[in-house]
């Protein structure tokens, strides 16, 4: 029997990567970068027309073994097809055996625990296309330096965006994964709706403003709620009470990401406000009903069936919407996100997903092949196309006049996306790192709103409970 093997600081920390936020913060002293909301899947393709153009090399015979690779699931089964069997066919021919297969894309799933296990055992998959925190990957010692791969696409491509992404997936200096796609989340706001309410879509850069847009676009005798937004459990509803305690100035921590400043005078202020518009009888009129069990498809199919006029979401609600030729699509405006209200920060930056090869890979050249040749946008734009805004490039050049030409909404998002600000979420202003990301995934944000919205605590109780 071999002894048993001391634990390193480092093997400590991956052990304990989901423990107690107050036990990791304490001992480690760090900050984890956020995770944007996604919503459910929808099922069916975005109708899209432009087709992606399929390898043209001839596949040769599988010599060289299997090559395992790992994708998210999309939340349009055209896209996710598509790069499924655009993935196998360049496999095929460079001569190896493709294994393609999808795993959950959430940040409550358990892909980070199945990936450490695999590193363990020795059997990691040769390369893996995900949205999970890199800081908790980094910081459990399971991936490979791609800092080499990362220069090479952006000298050919362009810098990496959003302005955050390097704070997500560079650490000492190097990157730990080389950033493949952008995706970000939008206000969604029936323009029809708004014109006949008398609402400007111009006039609307804080949340108050956004609310005041609400209470005039509500009319519950028709069936039109104003706000279609949700503080229960999910990720939607997460990134609204992120938006309200930070446009009132709270942060989770301190800008070196070591000490957590949540409770403060800032934060309750923004938590007030936001329980507030589930609470007062003057804006029962604006809330759907059942709003307060909502989860992450509920506003979808809420302002899909055009019941909610005002909505935080995914671009797969605007995405379905024009699949279905949903009479809504025409009459959807997009909006960027909220500003602080003191006007310095806007409240989003859009984030990227990831290429990650993971240590002891075998194949290690056959996964970097994979990356820089989906990258390259003659395969990127007709995949972009097939996601519907939420399959968009993570480098400056790619995002081509070819590329916003085929969705009126793009410009909206490149917008988004090429904000300069390094907006890092829940993490903000703090560089991004595995304790964070652990403490946000507790999902503690809607336990603290419903602490709050029924009575059972005060604002000032709840938050500091919270922290």
């Amino acid at each position: 029997m071999k002894s048993a093997k001391k634990l390193t600081r480092r093997e400590l920390l991956r052990l304990s990567a989901f423990a107690s936020s107050s036990m990791i913060l304490a001992a480690c002293g760090v900050q984890t970068a956020p995770q944007q909301p996604t919503p459910q899947t929808e099922p069916a393709s975005t109708g899209q027309t432009t087709q992606p153009s399929a390898p043209t090399t001839a596949p040769a015979a599988p010599a060289g073994g299997t090559i395992q690779v790992l994708h998210r699931q999309e939340y349009f089964k055209a896209l996710e097809t598509e790069l499924k069997k655009q993935t196998e066919e360049f496999i095929a021919s460079l001569g190896y055996t493709p294994d393609v297969s999808t795993v959950n894309p959430e940040v409550f799933g358990d892909f980070i625990a199945k990936m450490q296990a695999a590193v363990a055992a020795g059997n990691p998959p040769d390369l893996a296309y995900h949205g999970n925190s890199v800081s908790i990957l980094y910081d459990s010692d399971i991936v490979e330096d791609v800092t080499e791969i990362v220069d090479e696409l952006t000298a050919k491509y362009g810098e990496v965006v959003p302005a955050s992404a390097p704070r997500n997936a560079r650490f000492n200096g190097r990157w730990w994964s080389v950033p493949f796609i952008t995706h970000s989340g939008a206000w969604f706001v029936r323009k029809d709706v708004a014109e006949k309410a008398g609402v400007d879509l111009k006039q609307l850069p804080k949340l108050q403003e956004r609310l005041d847009a609400a209470v005039k676009m509500s009319d519950p005798a028709s069936g039109m709620y104003g706000w279609g937004m949700t503080v229960n459990k999910s990720g939607d509803g997460h990134g609204l009470i992120q938006i309200a305690f930070q446009a009132f100035g709270g942060r989770a921590v301190d800008e070196t990401g070591t000490k957590i400043t949540f409770n403060s005078p800032e934060t309750i202020a923004g938590v007030e406000w936001l329980a507030t518009i589930y609470t007062d009888a003057k804006y029962k009129p604006i809330l759907p009903p059942g709003i307060e069990s909502w989860t992450d498809p509920s506003n979808n199919e809420a302002y899909l069936a055009g019941k909610i006029a005002m909505t935080l979401n995914a671009f797969s609600l605007y995405a379905a919407a024009k699949r279905d030729n949903n009479p809504v699509y025409p009459n959807t405006a997009v909006l960027r996100f909220p500003l602080t209200n003191d006007g310095t920060v806007e409240l989003n930056s859009g984030s990227a997903q990831w290429y990650t090869i993971f240590k002891g890979v075998k194949h290690r050249d056959v996964a970097k092949k994979i990356i820089t040749h989906f990258i390259d946008p003659e395969r990127f734009t007709p995949l972009s196309g097939l996601g519907g805004g939420l399959f968009m490039p993570a480098y400056k050049n790619n995002w081509t006049d070819e590329l916003l030409q085929l969705e009126p909404a793009f410009s909206t998002l490149k917008e988004i996306m090429f904000n300069p600000t390094d907006y890092t979420g829940f993490a903000y202003p703090a560089q991004p790192n595995a304790a964070i990301d652990a403490w946000f995934a507790t999902g503690f944000l809607s336990e603290m709103m419903s602490n709050i919205i029924t009575g059972r605590m005060t604002a000032a109780q709840a938050v500091k409970e919270a922290t």
